[in-house]
């Protein structure tokens, strides 16, 4: 999957200021924040299959998905959407 996204001059050079790269910067910062959810979904996956009995999927790729199947977990516009408001 794609993104794009626009900053402003001013932005531009503060991040600059603090990256080498903010093409890079904005990868690595988006992949590692993939990354944790990932594992948090996963360990989320494997704890509801161990307690139901239910035969883990093999792989990262497929627990991700398994998770999401079985309702383990929504994404977070799911779980906002739900939320009453006040």
């Amino acid at each position: 999957m794609n993104y794009t996204i626009t900053l402003s001059d001013t932005e531009t050079k503060a991040l600059e200021f603090v990256a080498y790269s903010n093409l890079d910067w904005i990868d690595n910062a988006a992949k590692n924040r993939a990354r944790l959810a990932k594992e948090e979904i996963i360990s989320l996956n494997t704890a509801h299959c161990n307690a139901n009995s239910i035969a883990i999927a093999v792989g990262e790729d497929a627990q991700v998905t398994q998770a999401y199947s079985l309702g383990v977990v929504k994404t977070a516009k799911e779980r906002h959407d739900s939320t009453p408001s006040t």
